[in-house]
């Protein structure tokens, strides 16, 4: 261990201290350091008793460094209480000075533990080791390094448990917490400038707090030592002390948490004096206004902007000369009525005083009486020869320095200040420039030469000189020589002005500021932070200052706002203001010779001005929780400005933050403290935080706060209650207000608060109210108040309105009028306004949302009687939505003993028998379960429930999970706790407390063909669910219910679509984000209600249910992907755009249009052919119409095009000549049938393949179409093995004959156009026809659920009631194996109905549309949640069924232009692009050439998707989840994180009202978009979308061309200068694409 010696030697002169020498090249590290032969050994130990401890040492033999060791010391240690243990060390022959503090003494209590519990002592060389007494943990440990102690040189190291230092002062430290790089701080109190440097400054405070880890036990040491040290902090880590004179005498007091450890100094020190409630408010300040007049010219405009601002000073120069106890009769002639002035308004008058009494007369040679009575009292300190005064110069020219040490000293004190206070009346005091300050070296005949003045070391002190800027050392005082007592001068001062302001104030509290201090300090008087600068160092630098002065035990403290010395800016003012609202001691004060500061100088409407005014009134509104903190202080020693850590030192992210900071526990203040900047870098540390301003919601996270000129960041803590108080322009008008609460409700729905209170003046508590109040919000919430008149009490995070509130006044209960009840859906806050002392409550916002319905079928009306014969509980409610027929409590199942292992755990549960059937004829319930829960890897968990006496049918979909579980619990990311009754399965985030499940809800039914479950939601915030057309990517919670069942249905409102997707991303109310997968193919619907819940119902299988924790949106998918499997890459030119229609007549059709797009320029890659191409529609065989087809495929495929055909499963069976598709099929057995039991016969249908030999006659309706025209049709089972092969057979024939490119499935959901099968009669149980429960929607024309068989892979027969779902699924693999296998070629294959993984295989369009313009929104909205389930999607352009309209047309093309999947596809008589006329081609030109411009990025964004599972469209809330506004934009959408698409959809708007997220943005036609963080118009002509590129990205590019094939002779880009966009990034990544080739 290196320890180094205090000064620079050379290798002789460290050889010649018995030192050792090593030169190492790492900057502040010693070369010269202590060996072994220093220090002392023990003599003999002393245990007095159990408690105590003494030690006699002697000096080992070796070298001096100083001089004059004193060779015999005993150690004293006693624990002088269970968490304060105090080791002095002293001249055992001689006694030595010693602190002479008032305060401190040892208890009366014995502690609770013996000291070798605690001490532990080593004896050569002595040394000793403080441990934590629960833990042994060494927490101080001095054995690293030998004990110096010599007359003037006293030197003791220690190493420490961790680098989490906290404290040492006076400095500026530009960090809270301590760089231990080698470090030095020299502490002796001093007149300097708080500049940066690393010098000493005002106070003197040799303490510090250790934190000593996460699990926030601390320790703090304090050395009661007023001689000038320095203290080095190195490494080790480390601490050495080197101080010239005294004893070491230390002080380690223990915490369980830093709080505590504060506690502990301040009930050694003395806690702080609970300052008048009047101080608290705002005040001005300038040294030299120049006249009273201009004081008064500050006040009146000040006051006439409404400024908060309760306290006026004047400085030195409202004294005649600057003498003490005098005032000028000129220019402040009327100051001895300044304070009525002041006092008419309910305003306070603090004036300065400072030590130094001038030795001239006053004006007009009239005697100076103070300092003739004070050389009368022989009150000064005095030179080396203890009788004549030392004469110095301050402010007023010569002058003498009272001995505050000495009681005479004292008495003529407390008379002058007793006379003055007659002439002049003020409010309070303020003490400077008792460091003691001194113009003069030491004294005006400067300072004799001997070890006091000039000892034989230094400590690291500014000037290196003892006396500079003070008293010479040698001088004496009552208590010692200077040189001893030199810190404590501010010290003593502050106690004699104790006493004066008793004599003058009386009973009446009043306030003391002082500029220079010592621990203890804190009891009588607040500080300020000194002589700072108007710059942005400072502004910074005085949050650590605040911070260490709560830790000393000073909590009213602040830095002059706007800086002291130089001219303030605007900026930097308007900010300091907006910060100095929040610090305790909150005062404007700047030096003469400089611009006026003062907020209304800038001008009434100036920004600054309206901003300190909103500011400092919110100051004022929370005074009474300010006021309480003080009082908190006061009584048990509790910080009121807080560092983070102190809150939430789990976090090791908060050990750090010092540029935020909290008032108490509850109220987190964000400063912008950068010039011209409108972004911090903020932490929100692990709770619940509502924005004061807009109360929305956020929770651990670093992010870039948005904070505007105007604003700063305040967020209150969720669990707070704050006392509040209607705000005037001065506390004296406030306090005759109403008082309020704001009730910041926490995840659990509960809060609680503090409130002290009493006149705010009297110095003994006259009265006072000093009591909790609490908030739990189950189903009611009460607060009882006490006998104090509240006027408005505001709730945050009330989740609905409530629809009850009482107020109780005696034994008399009102319901509250709804005007005196206001509810912000937005903000989710309830105001309640009152008018005097009462008992408040409400009804949880809808007990009625805590009902979980127990008659869900739809169709059937549940009577009293029918609800009650299920066991279920009947009360009408008028709430729309909401249950008459609920479950009781108890419904459900209960748990039984629970097997729990590291991997997860099992149980079984049974149903509660004291409840019937649930009441579904033909689904018995299951009795008896059994739950699984896998804890698969540190982000993804599995709860399994199943029945375990009869197999069930499971979804056969293979999933990817890890191959070994996560054992260790640390890593997991997740909590899961069983309850037991009712049964349910609850799971929680660790890092943040939130419980993201709750299945413990009643009504959980597990029957043969229903199975129902419930969950409590983390938040309202849920996406996804499909396929179904959502009206907004957020669900609305008001008991919506969604069906999922495979169906060929257009999208319509609340109607089940194609695919099925029982996913669902949830967002927390702290960002983070988690995902939900049901394994379940059964038909099944999901209600939603506003409790937050979500209610699951099935009608077969099991419980399956897979959770992945994120915690980011995009991480969320990533995580799902990974589980489900990672979407498929696509070829290159499939992200081209693409045209089809449904109904082109003939192949001629398509080579015009082809010549038309090729003319008018539109970029243009892929052409389609639907049914028609088909002859009657049959898979496989080509129309006469399309014989040209081939011929035409194969020269566009020559000019770069590509081909896509459509194919449908069902296959016709009524042909009369050979249809090698169908002979084959049945041949080789691949059509689904009916069971061996009811015949084996083939399952037929109709779809779209015509009977042979017909004429469609299409005027007659669809039905008798279908029944006169269609083909049986059979459909292909593709679970077996061999009908994959035959499928590839079919496809492999086809590709001879038509050459394509890729392959678009369709009606393969599978869609039917009868019901069940042909003649309507399906064979087998009714049951699966017509199950006891119909979800939602699930009726159909389909191919309904019944006893058909499939056979899966592996020879197990499945039912189509079960796996009607997996069609589309099970179709889509063997047609991307076919695909891969003819062409050679990645290609593309497109897919209309789909399940969990079928993105492995497929695309997917959001299928037969409307061309109408709620479309276009809907689009995105499909896209959206569908981002979480694919890769490649989009809508149909310009709308399938009905005309287009040429503006909504338009707009839809640009929209288009942007789908991952950009395909215009219409039906019979609908236009494309070349249709309309020129404008609308150059228009789709134009925003294809985009589309092209950007294709390598689109084609990274599939990579990323193929390989990571990141999103490509991906909604605002996955890139900026901190910004709650992002959480319901779904009107706009951005490509991967960093183009935002936000098209006009609307006819006739030519401005889009849109949403700018919080960060650059570039416009990409033009240049930056300067907005950030808010709404804006942006002009959108019909020519025009909008489009932002993100700064901080750099997007691939290409020049565009005709189609995709033309790309390569094209170079990639990086850069948009050519859209002179300036990307502000230094990071380039690199694809190699010629691993992954363009197809």
């Amino acid at each position: 261990m290196m320890i180094s010696w205090p000064l620079c030697l050379q290798q002789d002169k460290c050889a010649a201290r018995g030192c050792c020498w090593s030169p190492v090249d790492q900057a502040n590290v010693p070369w010269c350091y202590f060996s072994t032969s220093h220090g002392y050994t023990v003599m003999s130990v002393e245990n007095p008793n159990p408690y105590e401890m003494k030690v006699d040492l002697r000096r080992m033999d070796s070298p001096s460094l100083f001089g004059a060791d004193i060779n015999k010391l005993t150690l004293h240690a006693e624990m002088q209480t269970a968490n304060r243990l105090r080791f002095k060390i002293f001249d055992s022959k001689k006694q030595r000075y010693e602190v002479p503090h008032e305060h401190m003494n040892i208890p009366n209590n014995k502690p609770s533990s013996p000291i070798r519990e605690t001490l532990e002592i080593t004896h050569q060389p002595f040394g000793l080791r403080v441990r934590r007494k629960e833990s042994k943990k060494v927490l101080f440990d001095t054995t690293m390094a030998p004990l110096v102690f010599a007359d003037q040189y006293l030197q003791l190291s220690a190493r420490l448990p961790s680098h989490n230092i906290y404290g040492l002062g006076e400095h500026v430290h530009k960090q809270y917490r301590h760089d231990t790089n080698w470090k030095t701080w020299p502490i002796f109190t001093r007149d300097a400038f708080p500049n940066g440097g690393t010098h000493n400054l005002y106070g003197h405070y040799p303490f510090f707090l250790c934190l000593e880890d996460e699990s926030g036990k601390s320790f703090g040491v304090f050395l009661m030592n007023s001689n000038a040290m320095e203290v080095t902090l190195q490494p080790a880590p480390a601490v050495t002390y080197r101080t010239i004179g005294g004893i070491l005498d230390f002080y380690v007091l223990f915490g369980d948490t830093p709080e505590q450890v504060v506690q502990e100094f301040l009930e050694l020190i003395g806690r702080p004096v609970i300052p008048p409630y009047w101080s608290l408010g705002f005040q001005l300040s300038r040294w030299n206004y120049g006249s009273l007049e201009e004081v008064k010219r500050t006040v009146e405009r000040n006051r006439a902007v409404d400024l908060p601002y309760d306290i006026q000073y004047t400085d030195i120069d409202y004294m005649e000369d600057k003498k003490d106890f005098t005032y000028d009769k000129n220019l402040f002639a009327d100051l001895p009525q300044f304070a009525d002035y002041l006092h008419e308004k309910g305003q306070r008058y603090i004036l300065i005083l400072d030590p130094a009494i001038a030795t001239s007369k006053l004006q007009g040679d009239a005697p100076y009486g103070s300092y003739d009575r004070g050389t009368a009292k022989k009150a000064w300190v005095t030179e080396s020869d203890g009788k004549t005064p030392l004469v110095g110069a301050v402010w007023p020219g010569e002058t003498v320095f009272p001995d505050y040490t000495s009681t005479n000293c004292i008495d003529w004190w407390v008379d002058e200040y007793v006379r003055f206070s007659q002439e002049v009346k003020h409010d309070a005091l303020w003490i400077d420039m008792n460091e003691v300050a001194s113009f003069d070296q030491g004294s005006n005949k400067g300072c004799e030469v001997n070890n006091l003045n000039n000892p034989p070391f230094t400590p690291n002190i500014l000037d290196g000189l003892m006396y500079s800027k003070t008293l010479c050392m040698d001088a004496k005082q009552a208590w010692g020589n200077h040189y001893d007592v030199h810190s404590l001068y501010g010290y003593s001062m502050v106690l004699a002005t104790e006493k004066a302001l008793e004599r003058v104030f009386g009973e009446n509290r009043t306030l003391m500021l002082t500029r220079s201090s010592f621990p203890g300090v804190g009891k009588y008087s607040g500080h300020w932070l000194g002589d700072n600068a108007a710059n942005w160092n400072d502004i910074k630098w005085a949050i650590p200052g605040m911070l260490e002065f709560g830790l000393f035990g000073v909590p009213y403290i602040g830095a002059d706002i706007c800086g002291f010395f130089g001219n303030t800016t605007e900026d930097l003012c308007r900010r300091w203001m907006q910060v100095g609202a929040f610090y305790p001691f909150s005062r404007n004060h700047n030096a003469e010779g400089y611009k006026p500061q003062d907020p209304a100088v800038f001008g009434e409407n100036s920004t600054l001005v309206q901003s300190s005014k909103h500011y400092l009134t919110i100051r004022y509104t929370l005074l009474p929780y300010l006021y309480t903190l003080f009082y908190k202080a006061h009584t048990t020693g509790e910080t009121v400005v807080r560092p983070l850590m102190h809150e939430f030192y789990s976090d090791s992210a908060s050990w750090t933050v010092d540029r935020q900071f909290l008032w108490g526990k509850h109220l987190l203040v964000t400063p912008v403290l950068d010039p011209w900047t409108d972004t911090v870098r903020a932490y929100i540390p692990d709770a619940l935080w509502y924005d004061y301003d807009t109360v929305m919601k956020a929770r651990k996270q670093h992010f870039d706060m948005y904070l505007p000129a105007d604003k700063l960041g305040l967020h209150i803590r969720g669990g707070a209650i704050l006392p509040t108080q209607t705000p005037a322009v001065t506390t004296t008008y406030s306090r005759r207000n109403p008082m309020g609460l704001i009730v910041a409700l926490d995840d659990n729905q509960r809060a609680a608060g503090e409130l002290f209170w009493d006149d705010g003046d009297s110095r003994g508590i006259a009265f006072f109210y000093c009591d909790s109040f609490i908030c739990v919000c189950l189903s009611t919430c009460a607060c009882d108040l006490g006998g104090l008149v509240f006027g408005e009490i505001k709730v945050l995070g009330v989740p609905q309105p409530p629809p009850l509130v009482t107020v109780t006044h005696g034994n008399t209960v009102t319901n509250l009028n709804e005007n005196k009840i206001r509810y912000d859906a937005v903000k989710k806050v309830s105001a309640l306004i009152v008018g005097e002392s009462y008992l408040v409550a409400w009804q949880r916002g809808g007990a009625e949302y805590q009902r979980f319905d127990c008659y869900p079928q739809k169709g059937q009306v549940a009577t009293e009687d029918s609800c009650k014969a299920r066991g279920c509980l009947w009360e009408p409610t008028t709430r729309s939505g909401a249950p008459w027929c609920f479950y009781p409590e108890d419904y459900g199942y209960g748990a039984n003993i629970i097997n729990e292992a590291d991997s997860g755990m099992t149980l079984d549960i049974t149903r509660n028998g004291k409840y019937g059937s649930s009441g579904l004829p033909g689904s018995p319930d299951i009795d008896q379960l059994r739950v699984e829960v896998r804890y698969h890897s540190e982000h993804m968990l599995q709860f399994k429930i199943w029945d375990p006496s009869n197999k069930r049918y499971e979804v056969p979909v293979p999933l990817s999970v890890p191959a070994t579980p996560e054992t260790s619990e640390a890593k997991r990311l997740y909590k899961v706790v069983i309850t037991n009754r009712p049964f349910g399965i609850k799971v929680m985030r660790k890092s943040t407390g939130t419980t993201i499940w709750d299945s413990a809800v009643p009504g959980f039914t597990f029957s043969d063909m229903f199975i129902q479950v419930s969950t409590r939601l983390s938040s309202e915030y849920v996406y996804g669910f499909g396929e179904t057309e959502h009206q907004t990517y957020r669900h609305n919670l008001n008991y919506h219910t969604w069906g999922m069942f495979a169906k060929d249905q257009p999208p319509g409102d609340k109607k089940n679509c194609y695919g099925v997707h029982p996913f669902h991303m949830g967002l927390e109310t702290t960002a983070h984000a988690h995902g939900v997968l049901l394994l379940n193919s059964n038909a099944m619907d999901v209600t939603f209600q506003p409790t937050p819940s979500i209610t699951y119902r099935t009608i077969g299988g099991i419980l399956d249910f897979y959770m992945v924790l994120g915690p980011t949106p995009e991480m969320v998918v990533q995580q799902y992907t990974e589980l489900i499997g990672r979407p498929v890459l696509p070829a290159y030119w499939s992200l081209g755009f693409q045209l089809c229609r449904y109904g082109y007549a003939n192949d001629k059709e398509i080579e015009d249009l082809y010549r038309d797009m090729v003319a008018a320029g539109i970029p243009y890659d892929v052409q389609y052919a639907d049914i028609d191409y088909m002859d009657r529609q049959l898979n496989f065989v080509l129309d006469p119409e399309f014989t040209g087809l081939p011929a035409l495929v194969n020269r566009m495929r020559g000019e770069g095009m590509r081909f896509i055909f459509i194919l449908d499963p069902a296959i016709a069976g009524n042909e009369t000549k050979p249809y090698p598709a169908f002979d084959r099929g049945l041949e080789q057995n691949v059509f689904i049938k009916w069971p061996k039991e009811l015949g084996d016969g083939i399952v037929w249908g109709k779809v779209w393949p015509d009977r042979p030999n017909v004429t469609v006659d299409e005027s007659l309706d669809w039905d008798t179409q279908v029944e006169r025209y269609r083909a049986y049709a059979a459909f292909p089972d593709f679970f077996r093995n061999h009908t994959a092969k035959w499928w590839l057979q079919e496809i492999k024939d086809f590709y001879e004959s038509l050459k394509f490119d890729g392959l678009w499935i369709d009606m393969n959901e599978p869609a039917s156009f009868v019901h069940g099968t042909v003649g309507g009669k399906c064979l087998g149980s009714d049951l699966l026809e017509n199950p006891p429960y119909m979800p939602r929607k699930a009726q159909s024309v389909h191919l309904i659920v019944n006893g058909r068989t499939h056979i899966l892979i592996d020879g197990t027969p499945v039912r189509h009631y079960d796996v009607h779902n997996l069609y589309g699924w099970s179709h889509a693999k063997p047609t991307y194996d076919a695909l891969l296998s003819v062409t050679g070629k990645r290609g593309v294959v497109v897919t209309r109905s789909t399940y969990p993984s079928s993105g492995k295989w497929a695309g997917h369009w959001l299928g037969d549309n409307n061309s109408s313009w709620d479309q276009l929104y809907k689009s995105i909205i499909g896209d959206s949640p569908l981002s979480l389930f694919f890769w490649k999607t989009g809508a149909d352009i310009c709308g399938f069924f009905n005309t287009a309209e040429y503006e909504m047309c338009l707009r839809w093309m640009q929209l288009g232009a942007f789908y991952p999947y950009s395909r215009n596809h219409n039906g019979k008589g609908s236009p494309d692009p070349v249709s309309w006329n020129s404008t609308f081609a150059e228009a789709s030109r134009d925003v294809l050439n985009i589309r092209y411009t950007l294709l390598p990025y689109l084609y990274t964004l599939m990579f990323e998707a193929h390989t990571s599972g990141n999103t490509v469209v991906r909604p605002l809330l996955h890139e900026f989840v901190e910004d709650r506004a992002t959480w319901d934009v779904d009107r706009q959408f951005l490509w991967g994180p960093a183009l935002l698409i936000t098209p006009a959809m609307e006819p006739g708007v030519t401005n889009v009202k849109a949403y700018v997220p919080d960060t650059r943005w570039y416009d990409y036609h033009t240049v930056i978009l300067q907005v950030r963080g808010k709404m804006v118009n942006m002009p959108t002509p019909l020519d025009h979308i909008n489009l932002h590129v993100r700064g901080g990205y750099i997007l691939p590019w290409q020049k565009a061309e005709n189609n995709t094939k033309f790309r390569l002779v094209h170079s990639l880009t990086q850069t948009h200068t050519t859209k002179r966009i300036h990307m502000h990034t230094y990071t380039i990544f690199f694809y190699t694409f010629t691993h992954c080739p363009f197809c």
